[in-house]
C-alpha cells in the first residue's frame, strides 16, 4: 500500500485507496468516517435533526442533503417496509372543489424531538407523530381563498424550524405572499410576530403588487436571528411592470422589517448601471423562488437569484441585468452585498438559478476552502470561496452567439468553469441525434430540420423555434445537488431535455415579443437526441474532476421501439431527488410532470416505474430498489428515533393522492 503521512489524512484519498485495494465496503466506510471524527471539527448536517437556527429544504443550511446515519445500509436497504403513511390535508379541499388543483407535492419534512413538520402544496402546515403517522395538529392559512397563486399555482417546498430556548416556532412563507410565524407546540400563530402571527409580503416593495402575481412557494431560511425569504415571480410579462424579485430579511421572533435587498439595484445601488436606459423603473422579477443557503458562522445567506421580466426577449431591459441569474452572498444582519457573481450576462434562456447552493469544505491542492457550489440549467457548476466569492477554478469569459432579432442586445460574452466539467449536454447539432436505427435518424433529422440549434447559449430566432439544450427543465433543477462531506463528492442530478422557444407578440406593452416554450417534437415518444436522458453525475470537488455518471430511469423498457433493439439503459428526462447517508446515495424519480393543454389551473402527473433506489456512492454501482404506490416528489429525508433509522418519502399532489410514505427495516 502506497505510504500515508498521517498529519495529512485526507478521507477521499484513503477511499480510494481503500477501493484500488479491495478492501471489505463497510470496513471501508467504517475507517473513513472514523478517520473524518479525528482529523476534522466541521459540522456534519444531519437532515432531519433541526439546527438551533433553521432554514432549507429539511431545515438543511448548507444544501448538503446529508445524514449521518447509517442503520440503513446497503446490506439491508432491500428490506425496507412501510411504516406508516399520511394523506396531505388538501385532499378534502380538492374534493370539495374540484378547480382548486394542485402542483405535486413538494415538501421535505422537518423532524424535531419526535415530530414531523411538513408543508402541503396549499401552503397548510402539519406536525405529525414521527413514530406512527397520527396527525397532531394541522393549520390551514386558507390560501386556497385567494384563488390560484402565481406561476404554477398551488406548490410548496417545506417551512422552517426555529428554537431558541422554549421558543419553538414554524415559518412559512405562503403561495399567496404572506409570512406566517407559528408555535410549533400548538400549530397556533405566534401572536407578537407581525400582525397577529403573519405579515403581508406584497406590501414594502416600492410598487403596487397584484396578489395574484405574487407568492412563496421555498422554506426560507433563518440566520443569525433574521428571516431571510424571496418570493416566486412569473418571469414572462403577465402585466406591466411584474412586481419586483426583493430579497427581505425580518426580525425572526417579531417579524420587524430589517433590510431589502433590491434585486434591481436603483439609482446609486451597485449593479444599476447594468439596466440601461433606465430600464430598471420598468423591469420586475428576478427573484430568488427555489431554496436558499446560510453560514451561521459567517452570518452569510447565498442567494440564487433567476431571470429578469421578460425571460426569452430582453430589448425592454439593455445591459447584463444584475441581479438576475447571479448566486449573490449577503450579510444575514444588515442584507449588505458581500460579493456576488452573474452566471448568464443578460439572460435569453430561463437560466434561472434552480436550487439551493452547496456549502461545503473542501481540500484543494492542500488548501482547505470555505466553498460553495452552485448548479445550473445550463449544466455547469460555478465553485467559489465562500468567503469572499473567489473561484476555485478559473471561470473565463468566452465569446457566444449573437442575437439576429432586431434590437436585441444580447452578450458578446458567457462565463464558463474550466473546472468541473459540464455535468450535462450542452447545445445541439445533427451528431447528436439518435442513430439506433437507419430508419430512426432519418425520422430524428426530420423532426430536427424545423428547428434552429447551435452551441450553448445561442439567443432565440424569428424564423424558427430555436432549441434550446438544457432547456428550461433540463440541466439541473430545484432539487438541486447532494454532497458527502467525508468524501468530499458531490452528486448532481441532471435532465437531458431540451426545449423549443419560439417568440411571438406579447400582449403586455412594452414587452414586444414573449417566448414560448415547448418541448421538441419525438418519433413515437422516443427523443430524438441521443441518451442518457437522466443522469446523476459523481464530482470530486477536491480535484474538480467528475469520478462517474450512471443513467436514472429506462425509456428502452416501456417504449415499444425501444424495447424491441436490446438497448442499455437510457435513463429517463424526469427530476430525480436524492439523499446521502453514511452508506447509501438514494435516489427517488419524479414521473412526468408536465402541463396540460394550455391550462395552468391543472396538471398531468403520471406514474412512471415509482420506486425508491439505493447506489453505491463509490461507483454508481446498484445496490437496490424498493417499489412504490406512486413517483418521488420531492428530497427524501431520515431521521433516527427509539433506536430506529426511516426514511419520509413525499409522493402525489396534481391529479393523484398526495401521500407521505415512511420506510424503515422490519
Amino acid at each position: 500500500m502506497e505510504h500515508i503521512n498521517s498529519y495529512y489524512l485526507n478521507p477521499a484519498s484513503i477511499a480510494r485507496l481503500i477501493r484500488e485495494k479491495s478492501f471489505l465496503y463497510r470496513l471501508s466506510l467504517n475507517l473513513l468516517c472514523i478517520i473524518h471524527f479525528f482529523t476534522t471539527s466541521d459540522t456534519i448536517a444531519q437532515t432531519g435533526i433541526a439546527p438551533a437556527d433553521g432554514g432549507g429544504q429539511g431545515n438543511d443550511k448548507a444544501g448538503m442533503k446529508y445524514a449521518d446515519l447509517s442503520q440503513i445500509n446497503a446490506q439491508n436497504f432491500g428490506q425496507l417496509k412501510v411504516a406508516w403513511t399520511w394523506e396531505s390535508p388538501d385532499t378534502k379541499i380538492t374534493l370539495k372543489d374540484p378547480k382548486l388543483k394542485t402542483w405535486v407535492w413538494e415538501s421535505t419534512p422537518v423532524m424535531a424531538d419526535g415530530i414531523l413538520y411538513i408543508s402541503t402544496s396549499m401552503s397548510q402546515v402539519a406536525a405529525i407523530d414521527a413514530s406512527n403517522g397520527k396527525t397532531i395538529w394541522i393549520y390551514d392559512p386558507e390560501t386556497w381563498r385567494n384563488g390560484l397563486p402565481s406561476n404554477n399555482g398551488f406548490v410548496h417546498r417545506g417551512i422552517t424550524y426555529w428554537v431558541e430556548g422554549n421558543d419553538t416556532r414554524l415559518i412559512i412563507g405562503t403561495a399567496d405572499g404572506y409570512l406566517i410565524s407559528l408555535d410549533a407546540k400548538t400549530g397556533k400563530p405566534v401572536s407578537e410576530f407581525g400582525s397577529q402571527g403573519r405579515i403581508d409580503l406584497t406590501q414594502g416593495l416600492g410598487r403596487p403588487v397584484n396578489r395574484k402575481m405574487y407568492g412563496v412557494s421555498s422554506p426560507v431560511v433563518v440566520c443569525k436571528g433574521v428571516i431571510v425569504i424571496g418570493s416566486k415571480v412569473n418571469d414572462i410579462p403577465l402585466e406591466s411592470p411584474m412586481p419586483p424579485g426583493d430579497v427581505r430579511g425580518f426580525d425572526v421572533k417579531t417579524g420587524k422589517l430589517k433590510w431589502v435587498f433590491h434585486a434591481i439595484p436603483e439609482k446609486g445601488e451597485i449593479g444599476n448601471e447594468t439596466w440601461k436606459d433606465d430600464s430598471w423603473k420598468k423591469n420586475g422579477s428576478t427573484n430568488v423562488w427555489t431554496l436558499m443557503s446560510a453560514d451561521d458562522d459567517l452570518g452569510y445567506v447565498y442567494l440564487p437569484f433567476s431571470t429578469p421580466t421578460n425571460d426569452s426577449y430582453g430589448v425592454a431591459r439593455p445591459g447584463a441585468n444584475l441581479f438576475g441569474e447571479s448566486l449573490v452572498c449577503l450579510d444575514a444582519r444588515t442584507g449588505k452585498r458581500v460579493w456576488h457573481f452573474q452566471t448568464v450576462h443578460h439572460g435569453l434562456w430561463d437560466y434561472d438559478l434552480p436550487a439551493a447552493p452547496n456549502l461545503m469544505d473542501i481540500t484543494v491542492a492542500n488548501k482547505r476552502i470555505k466553498a460553495v457550489a452552485q448548479v445550473t440549467k445550463q449544466g455547469f457548476t460555478y465553485v467559489f470561496d465562500r468567503t469572499n466569492g473567489k473561484p476555485v477554478w478559473p471561470i473565463i469569459e468566452k465569446p457566444v452567439p449573437q442575437s439576429t432579432v432586431p434590437g436585441e442586445n444580447s452578450s458578446s460574452t458567457q462565463p464558463f468553469p474550466e473546472k468541473p466539467a459540464p455535468f450535462d449536454r450542452q447545445g445541439m447539432s445533427a451528431n447528436d441525434l439518435i442513430d439506433f436505427t437507419p430508419r430512426l435518424k432519418e425520422q430524428a433529422l426530420s423532426i430536427f430540420s424545423r428547428y434552429n440549434s447551435g452551441e450553448l447559449f445561442t439567443p432565440p430566432t424569428l424564423d424558427k423555434p430555436l432549441i434550446k439544450m438544457p432547456g428550461i427543465a433540463g440541466g439541473a433543477s430545484w432539487s438541486g445537488a447532494a454532497f458527502d462531506p467525508i468524501t468530499q463528492m458531490l452528486y448532481i442530478p441532471s435532465n437531458t431535455f431540451p426545449y423549443a422557444v419560439e417568440l411571438e407578440k406579447s400582449k403586455v406593452a412594452p414587452y414586444g415579443l414573449i417566448g414560448t416554450n415547448k418541448p421538441i417534437e419525438s418519433v413515437d415518444e422516443v427523443p430524438i437526441y441521443k441518451p442518457p436522458y437522466g443522469r446523476i453525475t459523481a464530482i470530486d470537488m477536491q480535484t474538480g474532476l467528475h469520478k462517474w455518471m450512471i443513467p436514472i430511469g429506462d425509456i428502452g423498457k416501456s417504449n415499444a421501439i425501444l424495447k424491441e433493439l436490446n438497448l442499455p439503459k437510457l435513463g429517463r428526462a424526469s427530476r430525480s431527488h436524492i439523499l446521502l447517508t453514511k452508506t447509501l446515495l438514494i435516489v427517488g424519480q419524479e414521473g412526468s410532470t408536465q402541463r396540460e393543454s394550455g391550462d395552468a389551473t391543472t396538471a398531468n402527473f403520471q406514474i412512471i416505474d415509482p420506486k425508491l433506489e439505493a447506489y453505491d456512492k463509490f461507483n454508481g454501482l446498484l445496490i437496490g430498489e424498493i417499489p412504490l404506490p406512486r413517483n418521488v416528489t420531492a428530497a427524501p429525508m431520515t431521521y433516527q428515533l427509539n433506536g430506529k433509522q426511516y426514511i419520509a418519502i413525499t409522493t402525489g399532489g396534481a391529479n393523484l393522492t398526495p401521500e407521505l410514505i415512511v420506510l424503515t427495516l422490519p
